[in-house]
């Protein structure tokens, strides 16, 4: 599935240069670009790659623009967006009825960004706002504005000195993701970025007006989507001026279209893939060996972190990162998204797989899409997106897979999120894994992990109003609860991994009664265990049929008293223990050296060290291009339905 359209790239060196060199005709022109930069699948509508095809149709090449898009000896040849200021896109201001256009325009935003102040900022792949990262109050008011009290913010910093040289070599290739690095490294950021965690979230300007931005401010700026809390991050100047009036004290903005929405990239410092979309989208991966002259097949992923996949032949091809199917924009953005890659790609699905969820809305789509339709569950897909990122080959046999995230559709409707498994591309045998434990209140047991630690306890600890650690639950109104968990009513039974972080957060006092993003008491759990560097502890989850064992969990370490760090890395340590036992017996009693391991909460760091600890003997793979949660779960399904297609051929 090759084509011609390439990610968007950040600004490259020559084009930096020629921007900051007075008497160059494209002197601090916000729209620079090259054949080696700029914007490439966020401007096109339609093949093949060229530029009336793209948005740059609506800007007509000044003669001297034209002379070097036909030099093949010039770095410009043929390179679809370039503009210059004569002939290309402009910069507008929009503030309270205030109007400015060009130098003027970027001048008021750096001048409201100086006053504390709140931009709504255009860029490559939609809208970012900005504001003072040093300024609490400034930061204070951003997430009150958007509704987003806790959850960490991105940074963009004017130059890389003083992290780490890998962050560095990241921050620096044309993807120019997000990277995650430890606070020390970014001291004069105020404590409202990233509050209760120990990482934050740190950019370098990526396109040329973000270049000219911090070139002047010399700070660090926050630069986080530009969305109402829920909602997509608008794309298009009336969306942003009607969504983001109620947050952004003023709008720069520009009149080249955007096409393809596209979220910054993230990664750790390490190169472990969360989020992958500009600078990743729509670079196509090889297929492991054996999978060859696979017919086309549609993946549509799950219905979070959504991404969807195109398989054809030896190749496949992952969406930018969309998000919540929930959402309508982002239902817009993503049948848009799927429109212009089968375009691109000349793509005609012979077959569409979905999550075994059946009420996903992604299920609902390929149910109406008049396909044959191939259904595979959602921790085996985890696994098969892992064995295919690793180039596991297609008879490569079978591995042990530890799955571990919120939830997922089981066998035979059970709820899963802890499970160990035998996998191959086609086969997948439940091994055992966490106990099936109430969710009370269904999916508000996601939101209020102390619900959590309820179940938790109805289940395992029976003395469990003697300890103060269930405070939390003792302060809510929770014997109704309890009842519902008794009767059976809107309290399914789910082995999650997921819940059980949470309802220890919430017996550690630190996760919220409330949380406010996804995974808010897992990232703050990590962050506590990870002060304490390692304990010897006397906490063991032993294994009973399989399955961890969580009442001997719970006795011993309510009843072991020790700093609340200390027991949050004991939590990890001990669960870590009793996955990998688990693991090792299933492995060792079929002859079996290779481990597998996915799900959202394999991007817990300190529980992955912990089990390539406890395993260290094993060939161990985890996910690191591709995220091991749902963004990456599109392609474990078509790697499942291809082997099934090729096996039954």
């Amino acid at each position: 599935m090759n084509t011609q359209i390439v990610p968007d790239a950040a600004t490259c060196p020559a084009c930096l240069a020629e921007m900051n060199t007075p008497g160059e005709r494209r002197w601090r022109y916000p729209f620079i670009n090259c054949t080696h930069c700029g914007p490439r699948f966020t401007i096109i509508r339609a093949m093949p790659y060229d530029r009336p095809f793209t948005v740059m149709a609506a800007f007509p090449l000044c003669p001297a623009c034209d002379k070097e898009y036909r030099d093949p000896l010039d770095r410009r040849f043929h390179a679809q967006p370039v503009a210059c200021p004569e002939c290309g896109p402009h910069l507008e201001w929009v503030s309270h009825g205030e109007h400015a256009e060009q130098e003027a325009a970027l001048q008021a935003a750096i001048a409201q960004l100086k006053m504390g102040n709140i931009v709504a900022i255009k860029g490559i792949g939609g809208f970012h706002l900005a504001c003072d990262a040093r300024n609490s109050n400034a930061v204070a008011t951003l997430r009150a504005r958007k509704h987003r009290p806790a959850k960490p913010l991105a940074v963009m910093l004017p130059v890389a000195d003083g992290l780490p040289d890998a962050a560095r070599q990241l921050l620096t290739t044309p993807a120019a993701p997000i990277v995650l690095v430890d606070k020390k490294y970014v001291p004069e950021l105020c404590d409202d970025i990233a509050p209760g965690l120990n990482e934050v979230g740190v950019m370098l300007p990526a396109n040329p007006l973000q270049h000219l931005l911090l070139q002047e401010l010399q700070c660090p700026l926050v630069m986080t989507s530009g969305n109402l809390s829920g909602k997509p991050p608008a794309i298009s100047n009336e969306q942003a001026l009607a969504d983001l009036q109620g947050i952004a004290d003023g709008f720069l903005i520009h009149n080249r279209d955007i096409v393809q929405r596209m979220d910054d990239s993230v990664v750790r410092e390490n190169g472990e893939m969360l989020r992958r979309s500009r600078g990743y989208v729509p670079d196509a991966l090889a297929l492991p060996p054996g999978f060859k002259n696979v017919p086309p097949v549609l993946c549509l992923g799950a219905d979070l972190k959504n991404t969807f996949c195109l398989v054809r032949g030896e190749q496949a091809v992952l969406s930018q990162h969309l998000g919540d199917l929930s959402d309508d924009g982002i239902q817009m953005q993503w049948r848009e998204a799927l429109r212009l890659m089968q375009n691109i790609y000349d793509f005609t699905p012979q077959y569409v797989v979905h999550d075994a969820h059946p009420g996903y809305i992604s299920s609902q789509w390929a149910r109406e899409m008049n396909l044959p339709t191939q259904t595979v569950l959602h921790h085996h897909a985890h696994a098969a997106a892992c064995l295919a990122e690793h180039h596991w080959p297609l008879d490569g046999g079978d591995v042990i897979a530890l799955t571990l995230d919120g939830i997922g559709m089981g066998e035979n409707g059970a709820l899963w999120g802890g499970e160990c498994l035998r996998v191959n591309y086609r086969e997948c045998q439940h091994l055992g894994g966490l106990p099936a434990v109430a969710l009370p209140g269904g999916d508000f047991a996601a939101k209020q992990p102390w619900r959590n630690l309820l179940a938790q306890c109805l289940r395992f600890v029976p003395e469990w109003q003697n300890y103060p650690e269930t405070a939390s639950v003792q302060q809510q109104n929770w014997s109704v609860l309890a009842r519902a968990i008794e009767r059976g009513i809107n309290a399914p039974l789910a082995s999650s991994c997921g819940r059980l972080f949470d309802a220890v957060a919430a017996a550690l006092g630190c996760a919220p009664a409330m949380l406010s993003y996804e995974g808010e008491a897992a990232c703050a759990l990590e962050a506590l265990a990870a002060s304490s560097q390692g304990v010897t502890h006397p906490v063991t989850i032993p294994l009973v049929d399989n399955q961890l064992d969580l009442a001997t969990f719970w006795q011993q370490w309510l009843n072991w008293q020790a700093p609340v760090n200390q027991r949050a890395w004991a939590f990890h340590d001990a669960l870590a223990q009793g996955f990998a036992a688990l693991m090792r017996e299933q492995a060792t009693m079929r002859g079996i050296t290779t481990l597998v391991f996915s799900g959202g909460v394999i991007h817990n760091r300190l529980l992955r060290t912990r089990l390539a600890h406890y395993l260290a003997d094993f060939t161990l793979l985890f996910p690191q291009s591709l995220p091991a949660g749902d963004g990456g779960l599109s392609l474990g399904q078509g790697g499942i339905v291809a082997a099934r297609i090729l096996h039954a051929a």
